[in-house]
């Protein structure tokens, strides 16, 4: 490892907000803290859209009782971007960090994310300038290789959990088909979690769809009505990423016209038209006169307060001052993962990872615990169980 450089560092925070991706902020900059080759520590304003502009927030000196606040805090404290920098964009990138002196550069978001460590830590090298680069994992997605999970995704799956519990006690009293759609391009994690709302036999969700596994119009309209003639009632948890056998996303097939994001995927999230198109087909299949609703959980998934998860916000703000550790005790890049190394009592260990490891790849829900692609098998509960922690205990009648 080289020595401790002297310099300043900068902090961002990218992509979608979590409800503790500032649990990561707070924890780089506790460890940054202590070491008196750093000058200032920069927090970029909205991402790498701060760092070209210039645009930075001091953060050196913020009292600790403010940054505990901070940290407590759901969402990006600092703001963010949803910008996908390429070589061109990173090199402006890296002559703001000249311009700045700065030499540690910590990126906090998902697999985009450590892509931008990737290009700005090797643009450096090529210049020949001295520069820590460290990506620090977040994502609701769960979708980053080498980790067991991700920062944000145990909270995000807890709401979701209690969601579908409350979603289950709703579609209980007043019988009908719920349709929920979650959060999940192309890792269908998230809403696996929701098989964490079922605390009784019969309990919703009755049906689980990914988009780990080819989906089929014409056999989920026949799985909702073999569900509904069983029980009289039908609660449905379908990722917003499902597609066909041939990759086509469905809230394509079923809407005309489709939006676009920055990256050029087409606009799944804050949208209801795949949860109203998926209601209008079983309608259209089983009948008009059922009692068919779908709601789309969207961003409420993301910075939600109220059901943080305890061991989330301990994770994410330990990986953060873990890099902030290593970078400042001579590694030169990298990221940071979460690796299990026990489920009951449940453990893991912070590991240092290369960032083309993780940089622009994905990690999917294995396929081998979805069940006739509609539900996730009972054995995978333990994988969720100490991340999501306590859940509401209820009782009917």
């Amino acid at each position: 490892m080289s020595k401790t450089l002297a310099g300043n560092a900068v902090i961002g925070q990218s992509g979608g907000p979590t409800a503790v991706i500032n649990q990561s902020l707070v924890g780089c900059i506790e460890g940054l803290r202590g070491c008196d080759a750093i000058g200032r520590i920069l927090g970029a304003h909205h991402a790498v859209r701060g760092m070209v502009e210039n645009d930075f927030i001091d953060l050196t000196d913020v009292p600790q009782d403010r940054l505990d606040r901070i940290a407590n805090t759901p969402s990006s404290a600092l703001g963010s971007s949803r910008d996908k920098p390429d070589e061109a964009y990173c090199q402006k990138i890296f002559e703001r960090f000249a311009e700045n002196d700065v030499r540690y550069f910590f990126y906090i978001g998902g697999n985009d994310s450590s892509d931008t460590a990737r290009i700005v830590n090797e643009t450096a090298r090529k210049e020949g300038y001295e520069l820590r680069a460290f990506h620090i994992p977040k994502t609701i997605d769960n979708d980053l290789e080498c980790n067991d999970h991700t920062p944000g995704f145990p909270s995000a799956a807890k709401f979701v959990a209690q969601a579908l519990m409350g979603d289950q006690l709703d579609n209980a009293a007043l019988p009908g088909i719920k349709i929920d759609v979650i959060m999940g391009r192309h890792a269908g994690f998230l809403t696996a979690a929701s098989m964490m709302a079922r605390t009784r036999d019969g309990d919703g969700p009755h049906l689980i769809y990914v988009p780990e596994v080819a989906f089929d119009l014409g056999r989920f309209a026949a799985d909702v009505d073999r569900v509904y003639s069983q029980r009289g009632r039908c609660i449905v948890a379908v990722s917003e990423g499902i597609h066909d056998v041939e990759g086509t996303p469905i809230a394509t097939k079923l809407a005309g016209n489709v939006e676009r994001d920055a990256h050029g995927n087409v606009q799944l999230s804050g949208t209801g038209a795949l949860g109203d198109h998926l209601a209008a087909h079983v309608k259209d299949c089983l009948g008009a006169k059922l009692r068919v609703r779908a709601d789309t959980f969207g961003y409420l998934q993301r910075s939600f307060a109220g059901c943080v998860s305890e061991v989330d916000q301990r994770e994410a703000r330990a990986a953060g001052r873990k890099a902030a550790e290593l970078a400042v005790e001579g590694e030169e890049h990298g990221s940071i993962a979460i690796v299990r190394t026990s489920d009951d009592p449940y453990s893991a260990e912070l590991q240092r990872i290369e960032l083309t490891d993780v940089a622009a790849k994905t990690r999917t829900l294995p396929t081998d615990v979805i069940i006739d692609g509609c539900d996730i098998d009972p054995s995978y509960r333990r994988y969720f169980k100490p991340l999501l922690g306590g859940l509401p205990a209820i009782e009917q009648f």
